[in-house]
């Protein structure tokens, strides 16, 4: 059967030898694979279709729930400027890994392909790409069921004021100092950190305007986010590890 979808390309590995299979995150079928026939020769008019992060039109011959094989294509946006640029090209590889392993096969892609494609748009843009990051990961916490509760104590359900809250990445939201005992590695955040987290949880990416944020509370937020990430999702990410490599060395 013949199937036409607008995708973004969020893997690309060889095949053989002139061939390449792609992962598509689409809107309306979810995460689907195509095999691309000759995309490494030189003259393929189908290479540029697979480069991570390309944005496109996809038709593809599919049985059942198999690999497709790629008949055309035509690109939307090919979103160059992300693999151009290392840091760019480091985040925006970290974002379709980061989706790659939490988006099921055949799991309904509507609002991953939504958030993933603003996010994209995003950091092709000169915004901050941390902040785009860390948003982009509450929206991955969220879709996948395991976004944080950042309005009242998680353990006791009361309302209390910012100063007195502390997150807890294991309980997988924030902990009033009077239940600190049900988890005692709860972190002490500021209150421009919680207030910016939930900010995070309400914005949609697609949404998102310039965010003037201050150095100190951007490292926070950052130490925040990984451990929430860590602790609810527990992925090993090889982009994850570059990203490291890249903050430990300065880059």
């Amino acid at each position: 059967m013949l199937y036409r979808a607008e995708g973004i390309v969020i893997r690309s590995m060889d095949y053989g030898e002139g061939n390449k299979i792609i992962t598509l995150c689409t809107e309306k079928s979810g995460k689907v694979g195509v095999l691309v026939r000759g995309a490494k020769k030189i003259k393929s008019r189908h290479a540029a279709l697979t480069q991570p992060f390309t944005y496109g039109e996809y038709v593809f011959f599919r049985n059942g729930t198999g690999l497709g094989t790629l008949n055309a294509g035509e690109i939307i946006e090919s979103h160059h400027i992300l693999r151009e640029d290392l840091m760019k090209a480091a985040y925006s590889s970290y974002a379709c890994e980061l989706l790659d392993r939490v988006l099921q096969d055949e799991e309904t892609g509507a609002f991953w392909f939504h958030q993933l494609k603003a996010c994209l748009t995003a950091l092709q843009k000169d915004k901050d790409l941390q902040i785009i990051i860390n948003l982009y990961e509450m929206k991955i916490l969220q879709a996948a069921g395991y976004g944080p509760e950042l309005d009242v104590c998680i353990s006791c359900g009361q309302e209390r004021a910012d100063e007195e809250m502390l997150v807890s990445p294991r309980l997988g939201g924030v902990l009033c100092r009077r239940c600190k005992h049900l988890d005692p590695p709860a972190m002490s955040v500021s209150p421009k950190t919680l207030k910016l987290l939930r900010v995070f949880a309400r914005l949609d990416l697609r949404r998102l305007g310039n965010i003037d944020v201050k150095d100190a509370t951007k490292a926070e937020l950052k130490v925040v986010m990984r451990a929430l990430m860590d602790m609810q999702l527990g992925l090993r990410l090889k982009s994850q590890n570059f990203l490291d490599q890249m903050d430990k060395y300065d880059i």
